[in-house]
Order: structure tokens, then sequence, then C-alpha cells
């Protein structure tokens, strides 16, 4: 049984959701280390965090996710009630899959989050909380975002928060290319904020990086601010400072700005979860602050068309993945009535006879169980594999079913108790 336990700007507000992110502890090891969880992947950005959980028991893996999450981060086990839905089954592979496939981000079709779930997967193999049946679920998801981004015009327009909020400052900047910018970072996202930046014709960026990295300046051919004092009054002199880091406390706020001797006119655009920019700089005088929580009010409607388009291909593939999962739940009674055949065969085999003879009938038997196979495997591909186990436990007295009963495959979404 496949589920999945998600707080994400859709469910949790926004001061619970940055005190979700926050977590620093893995959360995947915690969950899986409990009896009743058999693998793990979580997925967690400034959006939303997910834990993915293959388990027979949902309940106890829920209540496990939800403890695990809990210690991870501080936020109360009550608190996450009303902030977190739960989803098992085929509601929670197409979850993923529109997930992957940005139609449940802020901006929806976003180019970023395909690459996060891939790397929540290479992050759970790393940690050894993966199973065959998450490693097929996650593969099929990056399959459909892949489809999504290259058949939709959902993937080919999706813009990226950076890109969402130089475009909500575009009416109050004059001329983008005489414009001082701080970027404060230096991690992948950076990377993309550069980009962004530089397609709006910005030609003088500074960075300031809270770990002192120095490669991302040196690659990129960037001046480098070093040190707080320095940080305090290349933020006071920017006209726009952009902020990307993984700092869990803020790095800017209104002291900076004062310790920098600030005065005039600025942006200030927030992306990091937790917030890089504490709240008083928007109560500094002439300081614009866009932060996630502006961004998200702010975003676009959706192109309904192209998002439809999306949704279509995600149901086509989730529908496929439950289809091929049925299937597969019967195979321990092929494999278990074809081991029973072939195993009276090589007996009845040792009592002699020509290789000729041997290789006709173990022929003959290959053929004689072709037609069991399909059959089991088109029943089990409806919903009725229960059908296949009693008819190999009557007639060849063979009970293979699975030790451990699965839960129904589709089960309704529904708000944790």
């Amino acid at each position: 049984m496949l589920l999945c336990v998600s707080a994400s700007h859709q469910t949790a507000p926004f001061e619970v959701l940055e005190r979700l992110s926050g977590h620093t502890a893995p959360l995947a090891p915690a969950i899986a280390e409990h009896p009743s969880v058999a693998g793990a992947v979580v997925v967690s950005t400034c959006n939303r965090v997910e834990a993915y959980v293959d388990t027979a028991s949902p309940d106890a893996a829920v209540a496990a996710a939800r403890v695990a999450l809990s210690e991870a981060t501080g936020v109360p086990l009550a608190e996450l009630h009303d902030s977190q839905i739960v989803t098992q089954g085929k509601q929670t592979v197409e979850h993923l899959f529109a997930v992957a496939s940005g139609l449940e981000s802020v901006v929806v079709g976003e180019g970023e989050i395909g690459g996060q779930v891939r790397r929540s997967l290479d992050e759970a193999r790393k940690q050894g909380t993966t199973t065959s049946e998450l490693e097929r679920l996650f593969q099929r998801a990056t399959e459909t975002q892949k489809t999504v981004k290259n058949t939709t015009a959902l993937g080919r327009a999706g813009r990226s928060l950076v890109r969402l909020a130089l475009e909500l400052a575009d009416s109050r900047i004059v001329d983008w290319s005489e414009l001082d910018v701080l970027l404060v970072g230096t991690g992948a996202y950076a990377a993309a904020t550069l980009a962004a930046l530089r397609d709006r014709g910005v030609r003088d960026v500074t960075v300031y990086s809270p770990s002192s990295r120095r490669q991302f300046a040196t690659k990129h051919g960037l001046t480098q601010v070093f040190g707080e004092e320095d940080f305090a009054y290349a933020a006071a002199g920017a006209d726009m400072v952009v902020t990307c880091t993984s700092r869990e406390e803020p790095v800017l706020s209104a002291q900076t700005l004062r310790d920098g001797d600030y005065s005039g006119s600025s942006f200030v655009i927030d992306l990091g979860l937790p917030r890089n920019v504490h709240p008083d700089v928007a109560t500094v005088p002439g300081v614009t602050l866009l932060d996630l929580e502006t961004i998200r009010v702010h975003a676009p409607l959706e192109e309904l068309q192209a998002t439809d388009a999306a949704r279509e291909i995600v149901r086509d593939a989730t529908a496929k993945f439950v289809g091929e999962t049925r299937e597969q739940s019967a195979q321990p009674a092929v494999v278990a009535l074809r081991k029973h055949v072939f195993s009276v065969l090589e007996r009845e085999l040792e009592r002699g006879g020509s290789d000729e003879v041997a290789e006709a009938l173990r022929h003959f038997t290959g053929m004689l169980l072709h037609t069991p196979t399909v059959r089991a495997k088109d029943a089990a591909g409806s919903g009725d594999a229960e059908s296949v186990f009693a008819a190999v436990e009557t007639l060849f007295g063979i009970d293979a079913r699975p030790a451990a009963a699965a839960a129904p495959a589709e089960c309704p979404v529904h708000k944790l108790a």
C-alpha cells in the first residue's frame, strides 16, 4: 500500500509550512524505522513537505510519519492535524504525478519541482529507505513530468518563482540594466535567479555567501562581498536584494540595513523558506518586500487549456500505474503455480527418457500454463486477484497469498484524525 502524508501551500498556513520546511534531521529514515513501514521517500521543498510511504498498515504508518515530522521540526502533533492531508492508493499516485508535473505548485507549471522530486528519490536511495514499489512510483512520476513538459503548453510556459517575482517588480523598474543587484546565496536556486536577472537585462550583480563560498562568484564572474559589515553596506546600497539561501535564521533585517546606512528605495525579494529576510525589513521606509507568501497571493490564474491537457496526461499515467500494480498483485500465485507444475514435471523426467522427449514435455508444459498465466494477469488487472489465489489453492492446494494482506488499492483523501 502506498500512501502520502502531505503538508503544502494548499493545506498549511505559511507560518506552519515555514516551520515544517526548516527540518534538518533526515525524515525518511525516522519514518522507515517504524515496524509498520517498508520504505519512505520524503519530498521537502519551500512549498511542501510530503512523506510517501510503502506500508501494509496505513494507520500506523501515518502516525509514524506525523511523529517523525513533529520531532524533527518541533511542530506539535495538534498543529499538524489541520495542516496535512493523507492520500492512499490511486490518489497517492495521481498526487505525486501532479506534483512532479508542476500542477500543484504555487506557480502552475514551474520547472524546479521535477528535479526536486528526482533528488528526493536519490536521497532515499542513499539512506536505504526505498522499496521496489516506491522506486517504480517515483520513476513513473519523472516520466509523467517529462511527458507534460514536452507535450503541453504548461511545460513550455512554466515559470519559476523568481521569474514571477521579477514580473511583479517589473512595473516599478524603469531600466533593469541600470540596477545594482545583490544576490544572497550560492546554491542551485541562486543560479536560476542569476539567469532570470540576466534575462531581464541586469548587468551589475554582486553576490554574498553567508558561508563564504567562493566557487559561485568565480564561476559566474561576479564580485563577491565578505563579512557581515561589508554585507550590510552592500545590502543598503543595492537597488534590489534577492535572497535564496538554506539558512534557518534570517540573513537580512532592518538592523542590517541601518548598519549599512540605508537611505533611498529598493526591492527585497525573499525566496527562502524558512525566511531569509526578517519581516521588519518591510517597515523600513523605501523598501518593497516580496516574499513567498506575497508571491503566492499574486500568482496568476493558470492557463486552463494547458492545465487540462496536463491533468489528462496525469490521469492516464495514474490509470496505467494502477493497472500494472493490480496485474502484479497476482504474481505470487502465478509463480507458485508454475513452480509447482514444473517441479512435478522434473520429478517425472528423472524416471528416464530421451532429451528430445524431456524438451518436448517442458515446451508442452509452458504452453499449457500460458493461458492460466494470461487469465490470472487479466483477473488481477480488473481487481480480482483474490480469485486467482483461490483457484490455485482450490485446484493445487497451494496458498500463495502474501503473509500480510494489503489494504484496498483506492481510498479517499482524508484529513488526519
